[in-house]
């Protein structure tokens, strides 16, 4: 899944045409879905059983914008007579799906198809499952990728889509050094410059001529592995560092090198009171002939 891409990222946009940058920020976003799958495995496959309930048995799959595969290994395990097809524009992250597919001995049902769902889709249809998780918001054209949906999707097939609400939150508000509410301030000006934004998916999941079985919220927080926090934590600050650095104060900057710091004493590395906090919205809708 895509995790911010959100979990996790799935139809991966990095920005930059020059090949060396490109491989860079698909690095670090594979980094960082695979640290959040790692954290967040439990509220994922609890989505994954929600999914299961609304579909019982796929014969076929279609993970759309698959990124690191968080997705399609999920639902090749939940799954374990389905057939899986995981669809990203990115060779770099289906070659990492591939890699592991022979790990997990999956090859035998989970294979990987370049596409890229703004120009072109994937020539399959009677699909029992499309899951489609954080990759709808990065096309170009959604109401076509759903009515593209519609039509491969089998009668009596399921599509389900999965975003994250917002980022996640990792500190509390009072971290013993600059003011309170610095993830509050951060996530606040997050929002305003529209990261991760994505509209609620029903009215253009209905406008598709397809009908909402059920659309639903699934919270997590946890502060059990301090350590994998602090990675996870320290990914998406460090995003917000580079990319919020016209927008907070100088002294909101300061706190979040001190933070950042490897080794420091207000480190995210020596902290003990990280938890992990956020949601995501699902909805699942079937054809509506």
């Amino acid at each position: 899944m895509t995790t911010q891409h959100s979990p996790g990222h799935h139809h991966s946009h990095p920005q930059g045409g020059h090949q060396d940058h490109q491989q860079s920020n698909e690095s670090g976003l594979a980094e960082t879905l695979d640290l959040d799958a790692l954290l967040l495995h439990e509220h994922l496959q609890e989505i994954f059983d929600w999914t299961a309930q609304h579909q019982k048995n796929p014969g076929t799959i279609l993970d759309l914008g698959a990124g690191t595969g968080t997705g399609t290994l999920g639902l090749a395990r939940t799954f374990p007579q389905a057939k899986v097809v995981a669809v990203d524009q990115s060779e770099f992250m289906l070659q990492r799906i591939a890699a592991t597919i022979e790990r997990h001995h999956l090859s035998d049902r989970v294979s990987t198809l370049q596409v890229d769902l703004d120009t072109g889709w994937p020539q399959l249809s009677d699909v029992d499952l499309v899951w489609a998780a954080s990759s709808l918001h990065h096309m170009s054209d959604p109401g076509n990728a759903f009515s593209q949906i519609g039509t491969t999707l089998a009668p009596g097939g399921l599509l389900v889509v999965v975003e994250m609400d917002a980022l996640p939150r990792y500190l509390p508000d009072d971290l013993g050094i600059g003011a309170p509410g610095l993830e509050q301030r951060c996530h606040e000006a997050v929002a305003r410059a529209g990261w991760n934004s994505h509209p609620a998916w029903a009215p253009a999941i209905q406008e598709a001529g397809m009908v909402i079985a059920e659309q639903r919220t699934f919270g997590y927080a946890t502060d059990q592995n301090q350590a994998l926090i602090a990675n996870n934590a320290r990914t998406i600050l460090t995003r917000m560092r580079s990319g919020l650095e016209d927008t907070l104060s100088a002294d909101d900057l300061a706190t979040l090198d001190q933070l950042l710091e490897p080794h420091g004493p207000h480190s995210l590395a020596e902290r003990t009171d990280l938890s992990v906090r956020g949601s995501r919205t699902v909805w699942a809708a079937r054809p509506g002939r």
